[in-house]
């Protein structure tokens, strides 16, 4: 019996890029032909076989992305509230070369649970040290907002999204404290990229974290996990091995 299977990989095997291999599937025999069905079959059969490397990376639509992993107070015993940010790090990714061309990177003194729990120091590697004595996040906020200004994100033709791995970051995390400290959330944080949403365009499965995606995508974890900064490379990481296999990145969460 010839499966829609046996045709796809007979199609496959006589192609190896996503345009020439949507052109195999144009009597649309199945959903599978779809064109989100056949990125994923795609990446599936090329995961093992074809370098991502040979694959052509497609035009974004954002110039920039910034890769943003907050990491925040935290016990195991009970729910703090507020939580709040203690390691505030971005990658600026150019969306055409690749490349990481500036970090923002600051540890963040609590305004209200100012001493860190055990369990928040083992979990994130941040001892009570690196946050004594550093901005407040009021003050983190505008350092940040002027470091977007010198890095031209802030023109009127400036394009950018957030990079996030889950939506707790900017759906929950800033907005709640920005809420308890009576501050505006800036509207460029009210907008973002969940790259576990994107890997599942990409794979057509949700992954579980962060250590799953960097495992099919056969990228070897950097650093510390729960390490604010060392979580946005190996998320950075993940967003350039997919850009390389041919994925356009979309906004998947908005507050606005």
């Amino acid at each position: 019996m010839i499966t829609l299977g046996t045709v796809f990989r007979g199609c496959f095997s006589r192609v190896q890029s996503f345009s020439k291999l949507k052109n195999c599937c144009h009597y649309q025999l199945s959903p599978v032909c779809s064109s989100n069905s056949l990125l994923q079959r795609n990446f599936l059969l090329m995961a093992k076989s074809v370098p991502a490397s040979s694959v052509a990376a497609k035009p974004q639509q954002f110039d920039y992305f910034l890769v943003l992993d907050f990491e925040a107070t935290c016990d195991d015993r009970e729910n703090i509230h507020p939580q709040e940010i203690i390691e505030f790090p971005v990658l600026k990714v150019n969306s055409k070369t690749l490349e990481t061309e500036s970090i923002f990177h600051h540890y963040v003194e609590p305004d209200v649970h100012n001493k860190l729990t055990s369990f928040c120091i083992e979990l994130t590697g941040i001892v009570q040290d690196m946050v004594d004595g550093r901005p407040h996040i009021t003050e983190v906020l505008k350092m940040f907002d002027k470091w977007m200004q010198d890095e031209g994100l802030l023109k009127p033709d400036a394009s950018f999204a957030f990079v996030t791995c889950g939506d707790w970051d900017l759906r929950k995390m800033l907005p709640s404290q920005c809420d308890y400290l009576h501050l505006p959330v800036t509207s460029y944080f009210k907008k973002w990229i969940n790259i576990k949403k994107a890997f599942a365009g990409l794979t057509g499965t949700f992954p579980r974290g962060m250590q799953e995606m960097l495992t099919k995508l056969s990228i070897p974890h950097q650093g510390r996990h729960h390490s604010g900064i060392d979580d946005c490379k190996n998320i950075a990481n993940i967003l350039t091995a997919m850009i390389r296999r041919g994925y356009v990145f979309k906004i998947t969460g908005s507050t606005a």
